[in-house]
This record gives C-alpha cells, sequence and structure tokens, in this order.
C-alpha cells in the first residue's frame, strides 16, 4: 500500500474492547476502516479483559509486596500481547501493520515504577512507519525510563498513551474506545436515566477524573489540555458520536451542574497530637509524597489552647493505604504524633459543573439534600467548577441518586434549575 496525506488519527480501545478473540478481530476491523477512508492510523491497545488483574495476582502468588520494578516488567506484557495479536490480524486483511512496545514507540518516562510519568515521546520511528504506510499497533500503559527500565503509567495508563502520542504525531483526534457510548451525568449502573453528554470543557473533565469517573483517566486529561489535543469518547460497539472533550471556548454548554461523580476507592487516615508548631503539616506531606502517595481532602482541627495537640485527616487512594501507613510510623517518633489511624471504607461524591462559577447555593442545596437523605458528610472540598463530600462508601450509592434526581441532570431535554433563588428553563 502507498503512504497516506490525510489526516493522523489515534485510536484507543480498551481492555473489555480487546477481551477476547471476537472483540479483538472487531477492534482491527474498525482500524482498517479507519485506513482504508485516508487516514494515517496509530491504534493503541490495552490489556485484554482482566488480564491486568490476573498477573496482579500472579504477583501476589509469589510474593507479599511483590517489587515494584518487576511488577512493571510484569504488567507490561498484557497490552503487547493485545497489539502483537491486533496487528495479526490487520495483516490476514491485507494492511500492513506493526506492533510498538512502549519503549519502541519512543515513550519515556521518569523513574516512578507502577506510576510513571511521561517525560517525553520520541515518535521518529511512528512516523517513519506511518509514512510508509503501516498502521501503527503500541502497547499501552507503558513506557522505558530515563534508566531504560520498563515502567507503567498506573490505572487507566493507555488513555495517557493515547493522547501523548497525538500530541506528537499531530494527530486530529485521540479517539478513546470504550464499553460505554461517552461520559454520562452519572454512573447509568446508579443512575440508569443518567443521560450522555455530547460535551464537556476540559476542566469539567478534569474534575469528574479527579472525583472517580473512570472513562478516561485524570493524566491523559491533563495532557490533552495542555498540548491542545481534542479527545472524543465513543463506544466500540455502536456507531455514532460520542463525547467531546474540548476548550472551555469550544464547548457550547455552560451548565450549572454537568454531572454527578462519585469513588468508592477511596480511604483516610487520620493522625491525632500532632505538635501546633510550623512546618508539621509541611513534614507529613513530604514524606507521603516521597513515598508517592496522592493526597486529596485534607482537614487540620487546630488545638483549643496554645500549645496543644492538633488532629489532621486526609484521603488517599485505597490501594496507597498500605504504603502511606509504612511512610507515616516514622513520624511518630520524629514528631511525636500520638496515632496514626485509618478508615478504609470511605466514598466520594462530587458535583460538577461550569455553571457553578457564577451561581451561588450550590453548596447549600447539595449539603440539604445529603442532610434529608440521612447521607453523614465526614470530609468537604470545593473548587470554582466542583464540590466533593467525603461519606461512607456504603452512602455513595443514594447520595449520588439523590444529587442526580434533585439537579435535574436526566435525560429530559428540558429542565429546571432552581438554586438559591435562581429557577429558569434550560435547554440540554
Amino acid at each position: 500500500m502507498s503512504a497516506l496525506t490525510g489526516d493522523t488519527v489515534v485510536m484507543k480501545f480498551g481492555g473489555t474492547s480487546v477481551a477476547d478473540a471476537e472483540r479483538i478481530k472487531h477492534a482491527a476491523q474498525r482500524i482498517a476502516r479507519a485506513r482504508d477512508e485516508g487516514n494515517r492510523v496509530v491504534a493503541v491497545l490495552s490489556a485484554r479483559g482482566k488480564t491486568t488483574d490476573e498477573l496482579v495476582a500472579m504477583a501476589r502468588e509469589v510474593s507479599e509486596r511483590p517489587d515494584p520494578r518487576e511488577m512493571d516488567m510484569l504488567l507490561s506484557t498484557g497490552e503487547r500481547i493485545s497489539c502483537a495479536l491486533a496487528a495479526m490480524v490487520l495483516k490476514d486483511l491485507g494492511h500492513q501493520a506493526v506492533s510498538l512496545t512502549g519503549s519502541q514507540a519512543g515513550i519515556v518516562t521518569d523513574t516512578s515504577h507502577t506510576k510513571a510519568r511521561i517525560l517525553d515521546v520520541r515518535a521518529d520511528r511512528i512516523i517513519r512507519a506511518l509514512d510508509e504506510g503501516q498502521i501503527v499497533l503500541v502497547a499501552g500503559f507503558q513506557g522505558v525510563s530515563t534508566e531504560l527500565d520498563v515502567t507503567t503509567l498506573g490505572r487507566g495508563g493507555s488513555d495517557t498513551t493515547a493522547v501523548a502520542l497525538a500530541a506528537a504525531v499531530g494527530a486530529s483526534v485521540c479517539e478513546i474506545y470504550t464499553d460505554v457510548s461517552g461520559v454520562f451525568s452519572a454512573d447509568p449502573r446508579i443512575v440508569p436515566e443518567a443521560r450522555k453528554l455530547p460535551q464537556v470543557s476540559f476542566e469539567e473533565m478534569l474534575e469528574m477524573a479527579a472525583s472517580g469517573a473512570k472513562v478516561l483517566q485524570l493524566r491523559s486529561v491533563e495532557y490533552a489540555r495542555n498540548h491542545g489535543v481534542s479527545i472524543h469518547c465513543r463506544s466500540s460497539y455502536e456507531e455514532g458520536p460520542g463525547t467531546l472533550v474540548l476548550t472551555e471556548e469550544q464547548t457550547m454548554e455552560r451548565p450549572l451542574v454537568t454531572a454527578v461523580t462519585h469513588s468508592t476507592d477511596e480511604a483516610r487516615v487520620t493522625l491525632t497530637g500532632l505538635p501546633d508548631v510550623p512546618g508539621v503539616a509541611g513534614r507529613v506531606l513530604t514524606v507521603l509524597a516521597e513515598a508517592n502517595v496522592n493526597v486529596d481532602m485534607i482537614i487540620q482541627n487546630e488545638p483549643e489552647s496554645e500549645g496543644g495537640r492538633a488532629d489532621m485527616s486526609f484521603t488517599v487512594p485505597r490501594d496507597d493505604l498500605e504504603a502511606a501507613r509504612d511512610a507515616l510510623e516514622p513520624l511518630k517518633g520524629e514528631l511525636g504524633i500520638g496515632e496514626v489511624s485509618t478508615d478504609p471504607r470511605m466514598g466520594k461524591v462530587s458535583l460538577v459543573g461550569a455553571g457553578m462559577k457564577s451561581h451561588p447555593g450550590v453548596a447549600a442545596k447539595t449539603f440539604t439534600v445529603l442532610g434529608d437523605a440521612g447521607v453523614n458528610i465526614e470530609m468537604i472540598s470545593t473548587s470554582p467548577i466542583k464540590i466533593s463530600c467525603v461519606v461512607h462508601e456504603d452512602d455513595v450509592r443514594e447520595a449520588v441518586r439523590q444529587l442526580h434526581t434533585a439537579f435535574e441532570l436526566g435525560v429530559d431535554a428540558v429542565r429546571h434549575e432552581d438554586v438559591a433563588g435562581v429557577h429558569r428553563p434550560v435547554v440540554s
């Protein structure tokens, strides 16, 4: 086949989209169709189905705390399998195709094993292959560190791979194919009447991803915003448009509330008896950062009297709870902390919407709705376009349903906003 001069598109297929032989064939046919339409095509594939979970289980069978470097060596194999199989199908369909590992594709990362960040994409090999008319399949979720070790990018890292490649090769769009048809106003498994959003801004999508929406990985949205890459999130199984993630200037809607998101992967850490002296909070957060633990909400209670002791609570991803506890234990002696207590069964519910910037009363309505539903709010965090509440894990589903109903985010074509005296029809 001759080289093509049309648009370059990047297509990413998630684990469920390549879970078995038939789905790999279907994904390959979709890739081939994009090539037949005259596009230069780069495809990023995730590991098949539950492969990553199975690899983690294998590691746990032989080691209670597997070495992070060796985990990366192990986990990176799943995506390579998917790419090699898809390349075989494409060649059987009569196309030129080449599968590449993350390192072969030129994805350079830092040295943080299992949670590496992309530093650079040296896409020369990909561009040469595209110039030769080949379809390029790249193993997602992985790269090579500055010390030449295999690294992985964390859960959902194939999204980041795809966006980074789209930026590097000047793609017109990065298409993310998943088992859902786009981004919804809430998780349809909890709220069946949730509506698909035709478009969201990068800012809204960043807040949604950070608050638990699993359609797109947080880092991928950050990378797309920073490099001006438009994302089209769409279904692997259905034709038709999905959800476009665009700049705020490109989006048409400015809804008061766009979506309710949630997470049940939260844990709370509480430090009691902290000395009330400058620098203590900084020391606590520094050791957590050095352990690569991401801290979300933070609350510190001031002592009742001068020279007294303070308490600090914060949330971390549940998977990082053990690492957080290990990092904090040495501080008990160093700082004279009383106790390090943890609660692994926390959840988070968030409202996200660009319209919050200019409309007061959203927080008041949120807290009233949750209070009427008997949901106790443990911690609160806000931004100009987000309100997040930490609640007990068992209360998450009810909180999502009540907020989605209260802010009228469902499939009705016309809904009304009624917040702090604002009451007017809004066309969805």
